[in-house]
This record gives C-alpha cells, sequence and structure tokens, in this order.
C-alpha cells in the first residue's frame, strides 16, 4: 500500500481508528474516501478535511453493493480498501438472550467485509497495484471473557486474510491485515479512558510508520500488540488470558 499515492477508501471511518487513519493517510497524500451510516457526520467530516464520503451500513448488503458502485463510479482510481467498520458488544452465552447480538456482529464483522471484498474483487484486480486492508485484533489471539463473537469474529478475519493472501498470490492485490491491540477508542462503553488500553494517536502514527517502512508488509503489528499475537507461539497462552482477563474492565465477572 503506498501511503502517499494510492485512492483509498474507509468504510467505518467516522471516528475511532477509523478516522485516525483516514487523517493520516490524507496527510500523507492519499486520496481518501470514507464511509459511515450517518450522512450529517459524513457531510461534517468532508467538509473539515476534504475527504470524499459515501453513506454505507456494512450490516446491510444492498447498501454495500450501492455504496460500493458509488465509490467505483466516483473514483475510479481507487485501489485499496479499508475494511474497518466493526462492532463489539458485551454478551452472556449462558442464556438464549445472546443471539441477537451475536447475530448482529456477524453481520457487521464478518459478513460486511467478504461482501465489500465481493463489491471490489473484479474493479481491484483490474488494477496495476491494489491492496485490500483487513483489520482484526489481537483478540483473534487471546480472548476476552465478555465478547465471545467478537473474538471469534476477529479470528475469522486474521484466517481469511491468511487464506485469500494465497489465492491473490501472483496478482496485482496484496493483502494487508492491520491487528490492533485494545485502543482507546468509543468501540466499547467507557473504553476511551481505559489505562490499559492504547492510546488512539499513538496507535494510529505506528500503523503508518509500519506501512511507510513496508508497504508490502502482510501483517501491521503494533508493539503493543505482540503480548497477544505470539501468546501461544512464546507458550505462555494461558498466562496471558489470565493476565487479560483480570486487567480488562470488562472482563469482570457477571
Amino acid at each position: 500500500m503506498d501511503i502517499t499515492r494510492d485512492t483509498v477508501f474507509i468504510p467505518g471511518a467516522t471516528s475511532g481508528i477509523g478516522l485516525a487513519l483516514a487523517l493520516r493517510l490524507q496527510a500523507r497524500g492519499a486520496t481518501v474516501i470514507i464511509g459511515g451510516r450517518r450522512q450529517e457526520l459524513l457531510d461534517r467530516l468532508g467538509a473539515a478535511h476534504g475527504f470524499g464520503t459515501v453513506r454505507i451500513d456494512t450490516a446491510d448488503a444492498e447498501s454495500i453493493r450501492d455504496a460500493s458502485a458509488e465509490v467505483i463510479r466516483h473514483w475510479p482510481d481507487v485501489n485499496a480498501v479499508v475494511l474497518m467498520a466493526g462492532i463489539m458488544v458485551a454478551e452472556d452465552w449462558r442464556s438464549p438472550a445472546f443471539l441477537p447480538t451475536a447475530e448482529s456482529i456477524v453481520a457487521t464483522n464478518i459478513l460486511g467485509p467478504i461482501r465489500l471484498i465481493g463489491a471490489f474483487v473484479e474493479h481491484l484486480r483490474a488494477k496495476p497495484d491494489a491492496t485490500i486492508v483487513t483489520v482484526s485484533s489481537g483478540l483473534a489471539s487471546v480472548p476476552l471473557r465478555p465478547t465471545p463473537t467478537y473474538n471469534a469474529s476477529k479470528a475469522f478475519i486474521h484466517m481469511l486474510s491468511e487464506s485469500i493472501r494465497l489465492q491473490f498470490a501472483g496478482t496485482s492485490v496484496r493483502v494487508t491485515e492491520i491487528v490492533p491491540p485494545s485502543v482507546r477508542t468509543a468501540l466499547m462503553p467507557g473504553h476511551e479512558d481505559n489505562e490499559h488500553a492504547m492510546p488512539l494517536d499513538a496507535f494510529a502514527d505506528e500503523v503508518m510508520g509500519l506501512l511507510e517502512q513496508d508497504p508490502e508488509a502482510p501483517e501491521i503489528l503494533v508493539e503493543q500488540v505482540k503480548l497477544l499475537r505470539f501468546a501461544e507461539v512464546r507458550g505462555d497462552y494461558d498466562e496471558v488470558v489470565g493476565m487479560l482477563n483480570a486487567s480488562d474492565p470488562h472482563a469482570t465477572r457477571s
């Protein structure tokens, strides 16, 4: 991914990590189109920063089809898609009440990226240099107790990234997986003030530095996520699971 020249579509970039990366890509010279559900917020961000904007609900298949077609029509140079949109919600699988929450997470975090790739794959393959950027999580490797479906959805994204990278080998499309640790955003209530989470600006700056250092990197791993990402490799998986679930404010027992 050439962060200085690419035309990048980021659905889910109206706040948090998505917006932080959009701002930094824009500052480096990339053309950035952001997507989100709230037209008023998109209009405000577009006017303030010069982003292209497209309304999209990544939990809705028709919205994905329409928005992707609009992006390709208005920005035919688009050659990178960052699959940023996602939700993280606590759930309790000890009663069937968890089901609607789990289904909603799957629709956004799993079906959303699958449908977006499906909408853009032919366009990207026609480009001489293109990138699909997936966004998984350190929780793909070590589970957080209150968020089983979120953890599983990010494990899916990790293995999907690994698998389609093999299929795209030898083509003009590369697959880059960004693996965030816990970051201070509004992804869950109160998480912006979580002292155990990485500050948003520090995370986004480190990601940009890693992309600049190696534009073809298969995984973007900031230092703070390596504790989780390589727990099984190091042989301290059980200890890391215990530490994560003892220290995270969302991991208290209910």
